[in-house]
């Protein structure tokens, strides 16, 4: 599978419709914080674990113990009456007190100086605020220093002390229980956007994971749904050494902890961009509506966008006996899947019948065209750079075999061996059933989304009778006695993946703000606008 070596800068993000000639592909993978220290920041860290760092965390603990009591008063016996009401002196002393004390727990934490550009617009104005880039739980900060409420799950309102503490900003819940959950918290938030200023702002994070601040992945269309205006707010972390971002792929939730508190001083800046008041064509599309307020935040952070999303992250870390690298080529292909047609999810169910007609070809070769009436989808620029993806020689035509089991793995990651198995149906003879060291390699690049990848070793160690070809079955007792074969004999020459192999799968967001997109809304997000700039 070719991989895509492309490199963008950020692109033209001047006045329009909101709708980019071509989403450039992140220099970064955006779900990758790769942290590595010379010797003398190693030295620094050891003192700082010696010296400061029990200090900075027995005083943010404590401060957090000394805020509960004042949540726990303030939220006792509160009804949802009296939050449309204007706050009491007694509330106001609340709210103020409960600032300085979760003020006091960051500067115990390291961050001294907050700066803050531009002015927070009043609920009236802007019923929701929008936030991005999200890469850290450090972006909490913005969400304690305006108590605006916030998504949260459902279930985080049991947990001790924080529980409290998010029912004081009057949060937003979302039930995993709940199958309609969704839809009520949309309404909620219209609700509360169209209570003119009655309740507190909504901050919510498009994103919806996070990322290392590279680019902005796509915004789920949540917050855009109400079609009210928003005030867009950017965050910044310009420190020299980067211990605060939080992805899947870097340092834990603990390390980051550990390493931001070992810092002398941590920087952040927030800054209120100017109201967004949506057209009335971005409020009939709430994905256009999140396209355009996304441009607008990348222009002022002077990145890139991308139609990377969470799902993305997904698929790059899914558990299985093959994870994919950081410079993968199938994060591009299923982006262009994506953004095609039906998702991928739905594709699993066509998987067999796309590898039967494949099989049936015996490697014969495909033409663009024929690539398009495959998919029966017209011949788009989109179509172009997937068909790109797999003309590895660049001489117009590919092998649809290989486009299915790139397919296999974005429909189902976690199914290794299934993908493997298909790819084998499609690939092997038709008398022995067995393929050659060149199938194999053919199918596990394709797999990986990589260019280049030596299986020699690989195939002599499941080929014990030396035969020069093996059959699935073959493979299938391999895997099963090695089952980190892929460590042992594939990813020897990748330095990329050592720090990646113990990530967690990616099941849930590792954002604290959780996606409330309904899902036939998520639908909308293949395609924002019909139209297209010239």
């Amino acid at each position: 599978m070719r991989l895509m070596n492309r490199r963008f800068g950020p692109p033209d993000l001047g006045a329009g419709t909101g709708q980019e000639q071509e989403l450039a592909r992140p220099v970064r993978n955006p779900f990758v914080h790769d942290l590595r220290f010379t010797p003398l920041q190693k030295a620094k860290i050891a003192i700082m674990t010696l010296t400061l760092f029990p200090i900075r965390l027995f005083f943010a603990a404590f401060m957090m113990l000394l805020a509960w009591p004042f949540a726990f008063v303030a939220v006792m016996g509160r009804t949802e009456k009296d939050l449309e009401m204007p706050m009491t002196w007694w509330n106001r002393f609340l709210d103020i007190a409960l600032k300085v004390i979760m003020r006091t727990m960051w500067f115990a934490g390291g961050f001294h100086w907050v700066t803050v550009k531009g002015q927070q617009a009043l609920p009236a104005e802007a019923p929701i605020l929008t936030l991005a880039p999200h890469s850290s739980y450090f972006d909490a900060i913005p969400v304690t220093m305006t108590m605006a409420s916030i998504v949260m799950k459902a279930e985080s309102k049991d947990i001790p002390v924080w529980g409290t503490l998010i029912n004081f900003i009057r949060p937003v819940f979302v039930s995993r229980s709940d199958q309609d959950s969704r839809k009520k918290t949309v309404e909620e938030i219209r609700r509360r956007a169209h209570s003119n200023g009655k309740w507190p702002q909504v901050m919510i994070f498009p994103e919806g994971t996070c990322t290392n601040r590279s680019c902005l992945i796509t915004f789920k269309p949540g917050a855009f749904i109400p079609g009210v205006p928003v005030q867009p707010v950017v965050l910044r972390y310009p420190n020299k050494m980067d211990t605060i971002t939080w992805t899947w792929q870097g340092p834990g939730a603990l390390e980051i902890l550990w390493l931001s508190l070992c810092q002398f001083h941590n920087f952040v800046e927030i800054e209120f961009l100017p109201i967004y008041t949506p057209s009335e064509e971005e409020k009939r599309n709430p994905a256009l509506y999140a396209n355009n307020v996304r441009r607008v935040m990348a222009k002022a952070l002077g990145v890139s966008v991308t139609d990377y999303t969470f799902e993305d992250c997904q698929l790059a870390l899914a558990e299985g006996q093959l994870r994919l690298p950081s410079d993968t080529s199938l994060l591009e292909f299923a982006r262009l899947v994506r953004s095609l047609g039906p998702k991928p999810k739905k594709l699993e169910k066509e998987l067999d019948k796309f590898s039967e007609s494949a099989k049936q070809r015996k490697g014969e070769k495909i033409n663009l065209n024929e690539f398009a009436a495959y998919l029966n989808v017209p011949v788009t620029d989109k179509l172009e750079d997937l068909f790109a993806l797999f003309d590895e020689n660049e001489e117009g035509a590919i092998d649809l075999r290989e486009y299915v089991v790139a397919l296999s793995v974005v429909c189902r990651p976690s199914k290794t061996l299934d993908t493997i198995q298909l790819a084998f149906k499609m690939y092997q003879s038709e008398n022995s059933k067995t393929i050659v060291e060149e199938d194999l390699a053919v199918i596990l690049k394709t797999a990986l989304g990589v260019s280049e990848l030596n299986v020699t070793d690989l195939f002599r160690a499941i080929d014990e009778e030396e035969k020069g070809k093996i059959t699935y079955d073959d493979f299938d007792r391999f895997a099963e006695g090695n089952p980190h074969f892929a460590e042992d004999y594939l990813y020897l020459d990748q330095t990329d993946l050592e720090t990646c192999l113990d990530s967690p799968s990616a099941t849930a967001s590792n954002g604290f703000c959780t996606d409330f997109t309904p899902e036939d809304m998520e639908e909308l997000q293949t395609h924002p606008a019909e139209k297209k700039l010239n």
